[in-house]
Formats: structure tokens, C-alpha cells, sequence
């Protein structure tokens, strides 16, 4: 077989170049869809034989060129990418058919189409084999909202055991409960596994061998593993190499890849995990025959009082007490399959930060995941009731005596920021500051429905409202009431705090960029 790696802009280089040190290929081709590659790159791409393709309709003279058969062309790209494989196909003159290869001693099979998520799996799957033998929990993280929260939560019930972490936050790899930064500001597309995977071998051989920086960590070798657990979070679906897959909801099933697919269909890959950890009301209305036909490998959780949807969850809440500071839970969860074979039954009583129905959800996934790995009840209890809150997703800090709630988050949507409103809409004296930039992400956010849900909120007497940055603007443009612009958010709590109001203040940016404005 040979393969094609398109979209070298979110993680194909290292795709690429790892894909070329293992034996699936012949030869290995990339296309630099956006153009952003760099030289840097393109030298590496060269030095490891991989073919650089400049235009997509160069690819037929290459394949040609190469003497390929055409019926053994993969063509790997992430599920966001608009162009499509039979876009590519379509490129070419010669038929492709749906043969597959079956190589001896590993899972995967290598088909004419690939994603980003199955390629990792590929490339990983030497290492997933030795992580199973050596007892080493996987846990892989996806859905719309919440992923990064219920990171930090599992990071903290698994801090015993010597997690290493991948989050939206950094790559982190966790001894004697002391946080060792592997790297700052990294991706979670799926190849940002196999670089924090790397990150962290790479610092198992220098503490080890004292090397320098040239250390080069190949997938298929023999693996110091100086971790005892991991945690990945993921964006539009998991690569499947989790003992435990976790699908915190989907809200919105938002477009991608130019309308040609959605979230719904990038996070299906999540029945691909060993055993699937997912918000009941996810599967009854995305995946219902999946859910039915791979029962025995779900545990599901669910907020909803309604009997029919209670009665069929695993993980339930009896009781909710909310609080801005702390919220009370009494949860009870029946068969409750893990992934050492048993089913396991009981219940705990929370008092932990949860301000709206949201957080709650998280934390109803991370308890669920915790019990799945059979994780005590005492120590799940001990941990959440102590978990400090992440910097911009609900957190809070105090400003001449004002409260001010920070939902800063380079992800937020229109439900996300509806079910933040809904925490405080009863409270007096509170303003809702609303803003942030473009192009932090993929999906940009719908402005029309967002302007018909604050104009609903501001005609209900619900909120006072400010509108900032460029975002702010936009929205402005588009409310049929007049509301507030200001361009500086700062300025905007400023405003807020002089008329003595406290804040919710909801930011469409990393919580690093705004913090240094």
C-alpha cells in the first residue's frame, strides 16, 4: 500500500513522518491543503523521502510516475477537511476500489480511506499493545463541551497513579502528584497524542541516559511507559485506543468540512474504545442502533428526572442543591461495567463546584469514568469535593468587592453560553459581558442565534447586557434591540464594577490571551 496525507496544517506532518518509520507504506505523499507549511518542515518531510505534492491535480503524475497501483492509494485526512477523498479520487482518471490489506500481529486494517484519528491508531498500535499488557488505563475525551473540565477532573482523581495528559491547556506528565509541563499551548488534534506520547519518552531517556535534544522516539520500539495511566482529550471524535472512551454530550451538532459532514458523525468514532462512558440523552437522539447494538460495552449518565430515560442510565442523580460556590449531589449508579469484567453498584454524595446543569453533566462523565476503572467511591468523593476550578471555564475572582465568573473559552457556542446565562438570570445586580475574536477555532460561532437568544433574555427582563470586541459587534449588528458595544473588554468590566454590579463575563479566546489584555 501507499498513502497520501492530506492537511499537513493540523498534524499531518507528524502523521506523515511517523507513518514513515513503520513498514504499512511504500511510499508516503503529502499535500499541503492551506499552504502553510514551512521550510522547516518541508526539509523534515524531504529527509524522511516523503513527497511533497504542490497542486492536488499533481497527484495523478505522481502516482504514474511511481508505477501505483491505483487500488492502492490510502488516502488519510482529518474528518474536518473539506476535501473529501473522493474529491481527490475524482482527481484522478484511474478506478479505486475498496480492497483492504490485513497485516499480521496488529488490529488495524489499512483501507483506502483513512482519517487523522484512524491513522494515529495505526501508527500506535505497538504501543496500545504494551500499554494493555502493563495495565495501563487509557482514557480518551471528546464531545462538544466540557472536555477540557472533565481532563482536569480525572487528572486529579488518577494523580496517584502518574497520569500523562493531554488537554486543550498543555501536555503535561504527572510524579508523586508534581505536574511536569511537557508543553505549552498544544493542539488536540489526534497527532498531539503521539507528540505528548513522544514528549514523554523523550523525557523518561533523558532523565535515563542524560541525551540531548536529538532524541528521536519511534512507535514501534520498546517503551519506558514512565506514566501509569493516560488521559487524551481529543477534538471531532477519538482515534479508539482507550480502554475507556468518554463522549461528554453534543449540544450542537455543528457543520464541518464545508457542510459535508458534522460533530455527530466525527465523535461516532467513539464506539471504537473498549468501553464507552457517554450522556444518555447523546445516544437516544445520535446514536440510538449503536447504542443498542453495543450495550454491553456502555455506561451512560444522565441529569434527566424522566423515568424512562433514569430507569436505562447507569449513573443518575437523586438530588441537586446548586450553589454559586458549592453544589450538593447525591448520585447512585447500578451495573456499572469496568474494565476489569465486573459490574459494580452504590452510591456517593458530592459537595463540589457546579454552578449550572453543565458542570454538573461533567462531572456526572468523570464519576461514571472513575467508577468504570473502579476507582474507590471515598477517593472519587475525596477529589471532586477538593477540585479546583480550571482559570476561565467558570471560575471565579473577586474586583473591589464584586464577583466576577470568567467563561473564557476559545470553544464556546450559543447553548454553552445560554446555559451560562441561565445560572445567574434569577440573581440581582449582575451585568453580562459577551465578546471575543475570531478565527480561535475551526467552527465559528452562529451569531444569529445568539442575537434571538439575548434579545429572548433582555425582553424577559432577565439581564442587563455589554457587548465587546469584534464578536460583540457582530452581534450588536444583528439584535433587534439596541444594546451596549464596547471595544475593550476590560473597560467593560470597569464600566460594570463602577455601577456596582457583579459579572459574568463570557470570551471567545484562550484564557492566556485575554489575561494579558
Amino acid at each position: 500500500m501507499n498513502a497520501l496525507i492530506v492537511d499537513l496544517t493540523h498534524g499531518g506532518v507528524k502523521i506523515a513522518i511517523e507513518l514513515s518509520k513503520l513498514s504499512y507504506f511504500k511510499e508516503i505523499f503529502s499535500y499541503d491543503i492551506y499552504k502553510t507549511l514551512k521550510n522547516k518542515d518541508k526539509n523534515l518531510l524531504k529527509s524522511k523521502n516523503i513527497k511533497l505534492i504542490e497542486e492536488i491535480h499533481s497527484i495523478e503524475k505522481e502516482v504514474k510516475e511511481k508505477n501505483i497501483n491505483s487500488n492502492e492509494l490510502t488516502i488519510i485526512s482529518p474528518v474536518h477537511c473539506p476535501l473529501t477523498s473522493e474529491k481527490i479520487r475524482n482527481n484522478l482518471k484511474t478506478s479505486f476500489n475498496n480492497s483492504s490489506t490485513k497485516y499480521q500481529n496488529f488490529e488495524d486494517e489499512i483501507k483506502n480511506n483513512l482519517n487523522h484519528h484512524e491513522a494515529v491508531r495505526l501508527i500506535l498500535a505497538k504501543w496500545k499493545q504494551e500499554a494493555r499488557k502493563k495495565n495501563i488505563p487509557i482514557i480518551e475525551v471528546t464531545g462538544v463541551k466540557g472536555k477540557t473540565s472533565t481532563i482536569a477532573m480525572l487528572r486529579e482523581i488518577l494523580i496517584d497513579s502518574n497520569p500523562l495528559v493531554l488537554s486543550s491547556l498543555s501536555a503535561c506528565l504527572y510524579k508523586n502528584g508534581e505536574s511536569i509541563e511537557l508543553k505549552k499551548n498544544i493542539s488536540i488534534t489526534p497527532a498531539s497524542i503521539l507528540e505528548t506520547i513522544e514528549l514523554a519518552e523523550k523525557k523518561a531517556n533523558l532523565e535515563i541516559n542524560d541525551l540531548n535534544n536529538e532524541f528521536e522516539f519511534n512507535f514501534h520500539d520498546n517503551f519506558n511507559f514512565n506514566y501509569d495511566s493516560c488521559i487524551f482529550e481529543s477534538s471531532l471524535g477519538v482515534t479508539g485506543i482507550g480502554n475507556i472512551g468518554i463522549l461528554t454530550n453534543i449540544i450542537e451538532n455543528y457543520p464541518i468540512a464545508k457542510n459535508t459532514s458534522n460533530a455527530k458523525e466525527a465523535k461516532e468514532q467513539i464506539f471504537n474504545c473498549d468501553l464507552i462512558v457517554a450522556e444518555r440523552e447523546a445516544l437516544e437522539n445520535y446514536y440510538k442502533k449503536r447504542a443498542t447494538e453495543g450495550k454491553k460495552r456502555i455506561n451512560t449518565f444522565t441529569l434527566s428526572q424522566n423515568p424512562e430515560i433514569n430507569n436505562e442510565s447507569n449513573l443518575v442523580v437523586r438530588k441537586v442543591q446548586y450553589g454559586l460556590d458549592k453544589t450538593e449531589l447525591n448520585l447512585s449508579f447500578r451495573n456499572i461495567k469496568t474494565i476489569y469484567g465486573k459490574k459494580i453498584n452504590g452510591t456517593l454524595k458530592l459537595e463540589t463546584f457546579a454552578m449550572g446543569r453543565h458542570h454538573v453533566l461533567n462531572i456526572l462523565g468523570v464519576v461514571a469514568a472513575a467508577l468504570t476503572l473502579e476507582i474507590d467511591e471515598k477517593v472519587i468523593e475525596e477529589k471532586l469535593n477538593n477540585f479546583k476550578r480550571i482559570k476561565g471555564r467558570s471560575s471565579q475572582k473577586i474586583i473591589s468587592g464584586f464577583r466576577i465568573i470568567e467563561e473564557i473559552n476559545p470553544g464556546i457556542n450559543v447553548k454553552a453560553i445560554e446555559s451560562s446565562i441561565n445560572m445567574i438570570k434569577d440573581l440581582d445586580a449582575y451585568y453580562i459581558i459577551i465578546g471575543g475574536r475570531y478565527g480561535i477555532t475551526c467552527e465559528e460561532i452562529n451569531e444569529n442565534e445568539l442575537a434571538t437568544v439575548l434579545n429572548k433574555f433582555i425582553l424577559e427582563k432577565k439581564i442587563s447586557l455589554i457587548l465587546v470586541d469584534e464578536l460583540g459587534l457582530e452581534i450588536k449588528n444583528k439584535m433587534e434591540i439596541d444594546v451596549l458595544h464596547i471595544g475593550d473588554p476590560m473597560k467593560a468590566q470597569k464600566i460594570a464594577i463602577e455601577r456596582e454590579k457583579n459579572i459574568l463575563f463570557i470570551y471567545r479566546s484562550n484564557y492566556s490571551q485575554i489575561n494579558k489584555r
